[in-house]
Parts: C-alpha cells; sequence; structure tokens
C-alpha cells in the first residue's frame, strides 16, 4: 500500500517540526525502508537546532562512524545564541509581567507601545526580541517556549509581517504540545486572518517575500511580484494540509473539517491545489454519519452542510477523479454512483488498509470500518423492501452469527428501527421434488402408495422493511418547494435579456441610419464622376 501514501506529498506543505511525526509514523507503520525513513529524519533534523537528535540519527544511518565534528561546533553557537536571545526576552518579559504593566495595557497596540515608550522605554525592536528568542526556541524543539513568548509578541507588535509569522509559529508549537482546543483557536484565527486580508495588504506580503528571497539568493538578479490571489491561495493551500492535525485530534473536529473544506472558498483551494486532501474529506463524511442522522437527544444543531455531507463529497469526487483517486473515494463512488455493493465492499477492503496506513486516520480504521458499512446497509435497504441477513452479512464482510448483531443495533440505533423488523420465516422443503402423478394412477393403486413423513421446517432471517406510502399532499409540497424561487430566477433571466435586446434596438437603427447615409454618398461620389467623364469626352 506504499502507492497510496501521502506523506511525501503533504510534508512539502508543512513545517519542518510538522513533518517529524509523519516520519514516526512511517517507521512503525513499516511500509517504507527503515534506513530510507532514517535518512529522511536526519535530512530534515540538520536544518534545525536540534543538534543531539541529528548526532543520534546519524550514528543510527551510519553505525562506527565518528559523529562530525560540525555537530559540536553547532551546538556551541546555538547555546551561545540561546543565552542572548534569552536575555533580550527577559528584559521585556519582566516589564509585561508587571501587574500594574498587566493592567495598563488596552486594546490598541499603538496606545499600548507608547505606554511603555514612555514609562518603561520599551520600543518596537526590544519587543521583537520576544519573536526572536520564540522562534530560537521553536528551532531547537522547546515548543511550550515558543508557544508562550510568540504569544506576548502578538500581543504587543505592530508588525503585520512579524505577527503572521508568530501566528503560524504559535499554531505550530500547540499542535506538537497535543493543546487541541487552543490550537483550533488560533486556527480560526489564522483562517479569518488570511481570508480578510485585502489585496493591498497581500500584495504587500508577496513583495516582501520577493525581496527577502531576492536579498537571500546571490544569484537572483530581478525581483517579481507574485499575484495576490496566487499568495491568498498558497496561503490557504498551507491552512489545510495544518489543520489536518487538529481536525483528526479535535473531539469534533471532523464535522468542523466538513464546515471548513465544503465552503466554496476552501473547496476551491482543494481542487485547485490539493485534490488528494478528498481522502480525508471523504474519511471526514464518512465518519460524521452520526452527526448527520437524526438524533432526538443531541440539542447541538447540525447545519446542513453537514447532513449532507456524504452527497456533496460524491459530486466532488466525480469532478476530480481525473487527478486523484483512491480506494477511501473510490467506495463512495462505487455506492453512491455506479450502486455496485461488490465494488463496494471489494474498494473497502483496500480503503480500511489504507486508512490503517495513514497518520491522520489511523485511529480512526475500526470506526470508519464501521460507519462505511451502515452507509452500504443503508443504500442496499433503500432499494430493497424484504433482505437476506446472510447475504447482507457477506456485502458487509461479516459473517452471518456478526451480521445479525450488527444488523440487530443498527436497526435499534437508525430511523429504521419504526420501519423494519426482523422475521424468522419457517420455509418448508417440497415434499416431492417432482409433480403428484396421482391423477395419471389408476384408482386403486393411491392406497399402495408409501408418502414418507414431510421434513422439519427451516428457518431463514429476513428484513422486512414497511415504508409507509408519502401522503399526496406532502408530495405536492415536496415538489413545488422551490418553484416560487425557479420563477424569480426565471423572471430576472427574461428581464436582462429583454434589457439587452432593448439595448440593441437602437445600436441597430444607428447602424442602419449609417448604412443609408454612406450608400447616399457612395451615390453622389458616383454621379460626379459621372458627370467629369462626360465633361471630359465633350
Amino acid at each position: 500500500m506504499a502507492e497510496y501514501d501521502l506523506s511525501k506529498t503533504i510534508i512539502p506543505y508543512l513545517d519542518r517540526h510538522l513533518a517529524f511525526p509523519l516520519l514516526a509514523h512511517l517507521s512503525e507503520v513499516s511500509i517504507f525502508p527503515d534506513h530510507d525513513v532514517l535518512v529522511a529524519q536526519y535530512e530534515l533534523a540538520k536544518g534545525t537546532n536540534m543538534v543531539d537528535y541529528a548526532a543520534q540519527l546519524f550514528e543510527q544511518i551510519y553505525p562506527g562512524k565518528e559523529v562530525p565534528k560540525e555537530f559540536d561546533e553547532k551546538r556551541k553557537n546555538a547555546v551561545s545564541t540561546n543565552e542572548r536571545l534569552e536575555q533580550e526576552a527577559q528584559a521585556v518579559l519582566d516589564v509585561i509581567e508587571n501587574p500594574d504593566v498587566a493592567q495598563a495595557l488596552r486594546q490598541d497596540k499603538n496606545q499600548n507601545l507608547q505606554y511603555l515608550r514612555d514609562n518603561y522605554n520599551l520600543n518596537l525592536q526590544q519587543i521583537t526580541a520576544l519573536y526572536n528568542f520564540g522562534k530560537f526556541q521553536y528551532s531547537y524543539g522547546s515548543y511550550g517556549g515558543a508557544a508562550e513568548y510568540l504569544y506576548h509578541f502578538r500581543v504587543l507588535s505592530t508588525d503585520t509581517e512579524l505577527n503572521t509569522s508568530a501566528h503560524w509559529g504559535k499554531l505550530a508549537s500547540d499542535i506538537l504540545t497535543g493543546r487541541w482546543d487552543v490550537a483550533l483557536e488560533e486556527l480560526n484565527t489564522l483562517r479569518d486572518s488570511i481570508d480578510s486580508r485585502t489585496s493591498a495588504s497581500l500584495l504587500a506580503a508577496a513583495s516582501a517575500a520577493a525581496s527577502a528571497a531576492a536579498s537571500n539568493t546571490s544569484t537572483s538578479t530581478t525581483t517579481t511580484t507574485a499575484d495576490p490571489a496566487l499568495v491568498q491561495l498558497t496561503s490557504r493551500t498551507w491552512l489545510v494540509h495544518w489543520s489536518l492535525f487538529v481536525y483528526f485530534n479535535h473531539p469534533e473536529g471532523r464535522t468542523l473539517l466538513l464546515e471548513t473544506f465544503l465552503s466554496p472558498t476552501y473547496l476551491n483551494t482543494i481542487q485547485t491545489a490539493s485534490p488528494w486532501i478528498l481522502r480525508y474529506l471523504s474519511a471526514a463524511a464518512i465518519l460524521s454519519r452520526k452527526a448527520g442522522a437524526y438524533q432526538p437527544g443531541n440539542a447541538t444543531p447540525v447545519s446542513s452542510r453537514v447532513r449532507n455531507a456524504i452527497r456533496e463529497v460524491v459530486k466532488v469526487i466525480q469532478m476530480e477523479e481525473y487527478q486523484y483517486q483512491d480506494p477511501v473515494t473510490r467506495f463512495l463512488k462505487e455506492l453512491y454512483v455506479e450502486f455496485d455493493f461488490e465494488g463496494a465492499q471489494r474498494e473497502l477492503r483496500e480503503a480500511v488498509e489504507v486508512v490503517g496506513n495513514d497518520f491522520f486516520l489511523s485511529e480512526f480504521r475500526e470506526e470508519v470500518l464501521d460507519n462505511a458499512r451502515y452507509l452500504i446497509s443503508e443504500a442496499y435497504c433503500r432499494i430493497h423492501q424484504k433482505i437476506d441477513i446472510a447475504d447482507l452479512s457477506e456485502r458487509l464482510n461479516l459473517s452471518k452469527e456478526e451480521g445479525e448483531k450488527w444488523i440487530v443495533n443498527l436497526i435499534r440505533e437508525t430511523r429504521m428501527g419504526s420501519d423494519a423488523k426482523i422475521d424468522l420465516e419457517k420455509v418448508r422443503p417440497p415434499l416431492f421434488p417432482f409433480p403428484l402423478p396421482f391423477l395419471f394412477l389408476p384408482p386403486f393403486q393411491p392406497t399402495h402408495l408409501r408418502i414418507n413423513k414431510p421434513p422439519p421446517p427451516r428457518t431463514q432471517n429476513v428484513i422486512e422493511i414497511n415504508r409507509p406510502a408519502q401522503p399526496v399532499y406532502q408530495t405536492i409540497i415536496e415538489k413545488t418547494r422551490g418553484l416560487a424561487l425557479r420563477t424569480q430566477a426565471m423572471g430576472s433571466a427574461l428581464g436582462r435579456s429583454a434589457q439587452a435586446t432593448y439595448a440593441a434596438v437602437p445600436q441597430q437603427g444607428q447602424q442602419q441610419q449609417q448604412g443609408q447615409q454612406q450608400q447616399g454618398q457612395q451615390g453622389q461620389q458616383g454621379q460626379q464622376q459621372q458627370m467629369q467623364k462626360g465633361v471630359v469626352v465633350n
């Protein structure tokens, strides 16, 4: 199942530290050689200040070789840099942790900076020390301290670019420390910030990034400014990949994922830049089938987007199957587009294995399997009125006994309970496997016939689904529910076409008048030419 692994596709959209958990998971599932995974981890660790971890990986990859001396020099530089940045940041932290200062700070950042400058001689450059130290702590794996310093910096700083960078770093730190409630708040705030950024701010960010890249690259001779829409698309693409950590670890994450990813903005982002996210969108739709079902005791309202998630996801899978497909997406296609239950059963076997090897979905393997069986049984029961439990159990990859227990629980949990019942039919085999010849025998011979005792009846478990007929008036209401909206849309379309027609009529009249004038002028010019010719001849 290595061909379905998405780690190599997702890692380019993650921070270097966020990629370590994915590589650690690959070493556990063993779908790639252990040596290759260790090399990948070592290459990532070399770009950080986690010197001891990189040296440990080097010893595992090259046993018996001496660790390069560059690690010792890098360790000394990291220690000295950490001490210097800590002193600079501690001076600012001592001021802002003062209770009097905390009470004097307001929502206006400019007012806060003026207060700190007047009373404690702190300027924006000194406050940036919080950002520098938090970023350095993040680089050597102290994610808790990094989150604290980056938070304090965001509260005080007015630098838009550094605030955005600190926001991403704070989100990554909360993810790596496993504080999912705080990470969800940071994710929502960052998403609102990206969606609300204007073209001017995006253009400024793009130009700043381009100038920084040009200054860091010696071979660059020209600086190009990226398109603001492209910058926003890139930010949303990165946010989609980072959000997978939160949505598949937070208790309500799957429902929130559907709310976010099925919105037009992010659905367009997925279709344009990252179609492989359809695996996680499909898995979330399968996992949220209980949230979409009717539950009388559930006080939290469920949006229509979550209730109709399966339908919307299947539409997107159909449109994007030329770009991406895997057993998870093909399972929904076979079930809801092709209505091929054998194909869905085959794809489900592979999908369960793919889910078990996926970093984000591995903990939901059994839940995905259970909910997928529910979807199969629901679709199967929609088109059948009497169902053999043995046949349905086979389609669900269950034994007959397990299938009976599972279907009984299914009927109890879902709305099928009022419309479905399990009937133990007694099927008596025929007495003779051939037509009785009594009518063709003489009258005296039936008395000498020997008739065997009939065999005992055998039972057959069958589900009977009695769907009450829908009242006529309810059918009319359903059919005419969108009539007013469609009529209004049709009227507006006719109005636009009429306006276009009326606007075109004067233009046609002007064109006709211009044509007639041109014809008249041409006729006059012809007469003048003929008169000139006559004068010349005479």
